[in-house]
């Protein structure tokens, strides 16, 4: 029992939460990028928070199903149907035997997040089975999803279906405001340079993907070229020699030499992963302890 694969729609994951603690061996975490969507799409089903989902990017995925389950659609707006009969997303369905599962037309957002009641049964590697592309692991055969693929699964105890209060449901067709800790190497950077970044607005470019958002605007230029190599944290904003920043995400390298000015609170980097190009970002600083405070409050929500 399980998914049939009918068309694998232009970039398909199998994503759960990610792996740690394998950046000293060159192994990124990858995981959802969005843990807003993901986390909200297993908690329509009571799934465990971990459970791995289907990460949908754009449009295309085509699904058969093969087995009576339940599933839930969360994230962008994708023109999601069954048996062409569009539904909303953030919410749950019950599905049967030789149901169509279609995401045909990106509306809002770019990621939308089918997750299924008890999970798909997949391996893990290094503890995850978070699919990450440019290293092969996780997912399926560590590839994204194509057409012929099967995902089982073996579903118990469906509850009844849920939807998401309207108000809960984030709106990804606004500009962003991204709070930012600043960093150590924050003394890189000349108080003007530092007050340019703070008061300039940039656009999302077309080159961003899930290993980093690179951004278009007035140019932030640092003191050094570069530093010597060294970890790098999710959300970490980079200046490279054009002066242009690029947030990373989490399919970033585990090492990198750009100067940062800081780092982009981990919950607006879910909203940042949603933002097409061309959507406007300005950047706020926020401190330590409310940076704490803000995150424990999000993920408190789902306990």
């Amino acid at each position: 029992m399980g998914f049939e694969v009918l068309n694998p729609g232009i970039l398909t994951l199998i994503q759960d939460k990610g792996r740690f603690g394998f950046a000293s061996l060159g192994v990124t975490t990858s995981g959802a990028i969005d843990e807003y969507a993901y986390c909200y799409s297993n908690k329509l089903l009571n799934n465990d928070l971990n459970t791995n989902v289907l990460e949908i990017t754009f449009s295309g995925l085509c699904l058969k199903v093969t087995q009576k389950t339940m599933i839930s659609v969360t994230g962008a707006d994708l023109t999601f149907s069954i048996n062409d009969i569009v539904h909303e997303p953030w919410q749950s369905f019950i599905v049967h035997s030789g149901d169509i599962l279609k995401f045909s037309k990106q509306k809002h957002g770019q990621r939308a997040y089918l997750a299924v009641k008890d999970g798909f049964v997949l391996p893990k590697e290094f503890g995850s089975c978070s699919t990450t592309l440019k290293e092969s692991l996780g997912g399926v055969n560590g590839k994204a999803l194509k057409k012929g693929d099967f995902l089982p699964f073996n579903t118990t105890n469906l509850t009844h279906t849920k939807r998401l209060k309207k108000h809960l449901q984030p709106n990804y067709t606004k500009s962003l405001t991204l709070r930012v800790l600043l960093g150590y190497q924050e003394e890189s950077f000349s108080p003007t340079q530092k007050e340019k970044f703070f008061s300039s607005e940039f656009s999302v470019s077309r080159e961003s993907n899930r290993m980093g958002v690179k951004l278009e605007g007035e140019a932030i230029i640092p003191k050094l070229d570069g530093i010597v190599s060294e970890g790098i944290s999710f959300g970490a904003i980079q200046i490279p020699k054009n002066g242009q920043p690029i947030i990373l995400l989490k399919d970033r390298q585990t090492i990198g030499g750009y100067a940062k000015i800081g780092s982009v609170l981990s919950i607006d980097c879910f909203k940042l992963s949603q933002a097409k190009a061309g959507v406007k970002i300005n950047f706020v600083p926020i401190s330590l302890e409310e940076a704490t405070t803000k995150v424990k409050a999000f993920y408190n929500q789902f306990s």
